[in-house]
């Protein structure tokens, strides 16, 4: 999960935002070509002009600071419209997004934590996303339908999960612990666009913002899976949060048909997700307690691919080479985690503790390798 969600389970209201004037702003109102830029650094968030005209809008993103940073476009409820993380000191990145007439904040995070600094951004004018094509069309009807089918599928595998800890038993709430998340991380970058849901399910203990106290703010499938793995022990602390785990889902199905959903957000969730392997699958700190991350880490490349697949007939009309490496990616990774099957079927994959350094450093290149070209997605399929 991302670190800007778990901030929001702090509220608008408690969290401190930096507002930078804009003021004096000297710089060229969009780039050469029409991009609005924005130029994050440790202390400041600077975007070049205030508003813009609704549709596909590019950012070009410039990390100009010390620390690894995040750049969202929020809805004036902190929903995310647009994100692009883990841009690295004095590194360059862009983030095309569909957004309609409104008003919007831009988010600077540097070191990706906190509520991060802000500017006010206005859109303006008229967009039907009627004028898409009906490929577009089609691709987003397809995902929002891929979406709500995940989420309704989750909470019976969830219930079975939660229903386990209830009852105290330890060894068949293990064995469901895994695949009762599936259904959130194929779609996590939806699941993450509400905000005060993600921070209660998804978090980890080291994701908890200062202030919050892990023995009664951490909640969700984290801490229980701790308590499963690390302590051994099942309570009444832990029947209760079994119980909030399912409410809380709950919440997530009966919300996820709301989300805002463009061919361009769904590009950039791609991505999103192949950032999420990258940066907590790969390295082991998701399933620390468990190591089951190559489950998650299966269940990322799944949403990714599916989100790439509906977009292939758009993208290979406007970028036929790009599609073409995509393919070739996407089954080189599906390749290379097959090899950690420890199954012919399901979700049966390796403990991620008995991978080495040397294999993990092999899956993290399949990822980045990936990562880069999935990036142009977005451009691709706003051309």
């Amino acid at each position: 999960m991302s670190a800007r969600s778990r901030a929001l389970l702090l509220g608008a209201g408690t969290a401190t935002t930096i507002a930078v004037s804009l003021s004096g702003c000297t710089q060229k109102a969009t780039s050469a070509d029409g991009a609005v830029r924005v130029t994050a650094s440790d202390s400041k968030c600077a975007v070049s002009t205030a508003e813009a005209s609704a549709g596909h809008i590019t950012l070009a993103l410039e990390n100009t600071g010390s620390k690894v940073t995040e750049v969202y476009v929020l809805f004036p409820d902190d929903r995310i419209a647009a994100e692009r993380e883990n841009i690295g000191p004095g590194t360059k990145a862009s983030l095309v997004t569909e957004l309609k007439a409104g008003d919007y904040e831009i988010a600077c995070k540097p070191g990706m934590k906190g509520d991060g600094i802000r500017q006010k951004f206005r859109v303006n004018g008229k967009y039907a996303a009627a004028g898409r094509s009906p490929e577009a069309d089609a691709a987003v009807a397809a995902y929002r339908s891929y979406v709500r089918e995940q989420a309704e599928q989750t909470l019976p595998v969830a219930k079975a999960f939660t229903d386990a800890v209830k009852a105290g038993d330890i060894e068949k709430a293990k064995k469901l612990y895994a695949t009762s998340r599936i259904g959130w991380e194929r779609t996590e970058p939806v699941a993450e666009s509400f905000g005060d849901i993600d921070p209660k399910v998804d978090v980890r203990e080291d994701g908890l913002e200062d202030g919050q106290d892990p023995k009664t703010d951490w909640t969700g499938w984290h801490r229980l899976e701790k308590a499963l793995w690390q302590d051994k022990r099942i309570g009444d602390r832990e029947k209760t949060l079994a119980g909030l785990l399912m409410t809380d889902l709950n919440t997530w199905v009966k919300k996820v048909g709301t989300a805002q959903i463009t061919p361009t957000s769904m590009a950039n969730g791609a991505k999103s997700l192949l950032d999420e392997v990258a940066r907590n699958k790969v390295t082991g700190e998701e399933e620390r307690y468990s190591h089951t991350d190559l489950v998650d880490f299966k269940a990322n490349l799944e949403g990714a691919q599916k989100s790439y697949d509906l977009l292939k007939p758009i993208a290979s009309k406007n970028d036929p080479s790009l599609t073409k490496d995509l393919d070739k990616r996407f089954a080189a990774l599906t390749t290379q985690l097959d090899v950690y099957r420890t199954g012919r079927s399901g979700y049966q994959y390796a403990s991620y503790d008995k991978v080495s350094e040397p294999k993990r450093k092999e899956l993290s290149d399949g990822v980045n390798a990936l990562a880069e070209p999935l990036s142009k997605l977005a451009a691709a399929v706003a051309k």
